[in-house]
């Protein structure tokens, strides 16, 4: 006479073992939700500087007698927007740069050591005048150098 025992279920080794394989699993698609995060995160942080470069970009071509006054290292808001404001146009740059570093401050992380998030520099040596647009933010990189956008914009002043 043969006894034939039936299988049933699953032993206790086995649930374990399909337990570890799963969670190994699972903290991998855990560690590229995070990865995925942080890649949109500095994508977003670029998308903002490109932005406000170009816009502080546009306000100098607007503006393009105020020179070396885009590059000063603080503007302030003199309502030079409202409509019966009358700004002349060293004015109008600082009510610009008062209103960009708003923005930085508003969209971009501010620097950790103090330093000054947004820069214009002014080079009037050269036909047309350029302005080096700088911005930088405080955010983690591997290497521990805060990134940074920076271009170079001529302006003629007609």
């Amino acid at each position: 006479m043969t006894n034939l025992r039936k299988s049933r279920g699953f032993s206790l080794v086995e649930v374990l073992i399909a337990l570890v394989i799963m969670s190994i699993g699972m903290l991998g698609i855990a560690g590229l939700y995070v990865q995925s995060l942080q890649a949109g995160r500095t994508s977003m942080l670029r998308h903002h500087a490109v932005t406000l470069a170009g816009d502080v970009a546009d306000r100098i071509r607007a503006n393009p007698t105020a020179g070396a006054a885009y590059a000063a290292p603080a503007g302030m808001d003199n309502n030079c927007v409202a409509m019966s404001a009358d700004c002349d146009v060293a004015e109008m740059a600082a009510h610009d740069i008062f209103l960009w570093q708003a923005q930085a401050l508003e969209f971009l992380p501010p620097m950790g050591d103090g330093t000054q998030q947004v820069v214009v520099a002014h080079d009037d040596t050269v036909i047309p005048q350029t302005f080096t647009i700088t911005i930088r933010w405080d955010e983690p990189t591997p290497d521990g150098i805060p990134p940074q956008y920076s271009f170079t914009v001529p302006v003629n002043t007609f």
